[in-house]
């Protein structure tokens, strides 16, 4: 009998001791998850390009940018559209016979030159609007990172996401507002700051 009940307790505390590695395990696991876990409280999500159309930087700033940007499309328009109608004339000039083909060649020749002109003076007006551009965008974009950063300061929020990728949310999620008041505050700090 002494030889069946050791090996039987042998068994009972083996199985016992697995039992508890097996349950403080999954307390683990449990603890875990729990700590993992993502609240709805610590979510947020900004509506970036409401942010940066309706901030004080664009709005000063940028909308000038865009018109500037506008108006130079619209001179290179209008400056290409001249010389293709000085070359239409003259064409039509020589086919009627109105000119030899030594003023022709001439007269191409110099609306050659201003188009070559024309083209690389545009060019480079391109190259520097485009550096403005780079330059806003980065601006602004450096503006929201610190607004951003700023707002969650106090590790408030575990994930904040631009909603252009969301599909569906609570409204009480969107710290767009607080957002949009930072970085006008931001900028107008920045602003101050350069006037000095």
């Amino acid at each position: 009998m002494k030889k069946m009940l050791l090996p039987a307790l042998a068994a009972a505390l083996v199985l016992t001791a697995c039992g508890t590695k097996s349950a403080d395990q999954a307390e683990n696991t449990a603890e875990t998850a729990e700590t993992r876990q993502v609240m709805p409280s610590d979510i947020a999500y900004v509506q970036v390009e409401a942010v940066l159309a309706q901030c004080d930087l664009y709005q000063t700033e940028g909308v000038a940018l865009q018109e500037k940007t506008q108006k130079a499309q619209k001179s290179w328009a209008q400056r290409e559209k001249s010389l293709q109608a000085e070359a239409a004339q003259l064409q039509e000039k020589y086919e009627k016979g109105l000119i030899t083909s030594r003023d022709a060649q001439a007269q191409q020749e110099s609306i050659q030159k201003r188009v070559a002109s024309y083209q690389a003076n545009a060019q480079k007006e391109a190259q520097t609007l485009d550096e403005e551009n780079f330059v806003f965008s980065n601006r602004a974009q450096d503006l929201l990172q610190r607004a951003v950063k700023e707002i969650n300061a106090d590790g408030k929020y575990k994930l904040i996401i631009n909603a252009s990728a969301l599909i569906d949310a609570d409204t009480t999620l969107n710290i767009t507002p607080a957002v949009l008041a930072k970085v006008n505050e931001l900028y107008a700090a920045d602003q101050k700051s350069a006037k000095k």
